[in-house]
């Protein structure tokens, strides 16, 4: 998915409690919706696994896209040519943070 349409959702939940971020996933219309929903939800599995973390305290910290590399496809066209496709990718990464 392109970083463009990943940061749209991004933006929404950065610094907010994990809670309110995941509902707030679950119900978004985008489609980024849902591979943030499964990254911040495997965050808070790995914060559980510290020692001395209380994950009722935990609110999204940072959360930055960056573009991954382009998958480059062609599309076929009239008279022997052909187009090429960028299928951009994102590189997501998220902190949390306790407060």
């Amino acid at each position: 998915m392109s970083p463009r349409k990943v940061r749209i959702v991004a933006k929404a939940i950065r610094g907010a409690q994990v809670e309110k971020a995941l509902d707030y996933l679950k119900f978004c219309p985008r489609a980024a919706a849902r591979p943030l929903f499964k990254l911040v939800r495997s965050a808070v599995a790995n914060a559980e696994q510290q020692k001395g973390v209380d994950v009722d305290n935990l609110f999204i910290q940072k959360l930055w896209v960056d573009q991954g590399p382009p998958l480059k496809r062609r599309l076929t066209r009239a008279k022997g040519s052909s187009d090429q496709i960028l299928k951009r990718t994102s590189h997501i990464t998220v902190e949390l943070g306790e407060k």
